[in-house]
């Protein structure tokens, strides 16, 4: 299995089912986060627990993978996550809306594992057309 390959079952298949027994199939003790500039390390368990909150706000996440590019080191996926908002996130309580969320995750992969995970997820985009939020007057 390329590098791929075995992300799109990574995020397809262990992500939406929320095993989180596999993630150090996946993911280097040594993995990072990186928000623009700043990295910030999360090892396996930061990853697992990232899982896990997702799967609390909603429980029936489905990932889908559309497209993916490598270059190099990097694999870079262009997701659709949909699920129902059943969990309390950043203060909105649960609407029970399903809601669909595209995205990218770049993911730098060493020796088969990540070690370094970013991206973006149009996440305003998705709560604005299910009226979850609205639009300052």
């Amino acid at each position: 299995m390329d590098n791929k390959e075995k992300f799109k079952y990574f995020y397809q298949h262990v992500t939406s089912n929320n095993l989180i027994e596999e993630v150090p199939e996946y993911v280097s003790n040594d993995c990072t986060i990186r928000i623009g500039e700043k990295i910030i390390p999360v090892g396996i368990d930061g990853m697992k627990q990232h899982i896990i909150e997702v799967k609390k706000t909603y429980p029936d996440l489905k990932m889908t993978i559309i497209r993916q590019y490598c270059d190099g080191e990097y694999v870079i996926s262009e997701f659709v996550m949909e699920g129902t908002h059943k969990g309390e996130w950043l203060g909105m309580k649960p609407t029970g809306k399903k809601l669909y969320i595209t995205g990218v995750d770049i993911d730098k992969v060493v020796d088969g594992k990540i070690v370094e995970h970013g991206g973006a997820a149009n996440t305003f985009e998705a709560l604005f057309e299910a009226k979850i939020i609205q639009p300052a007057p």
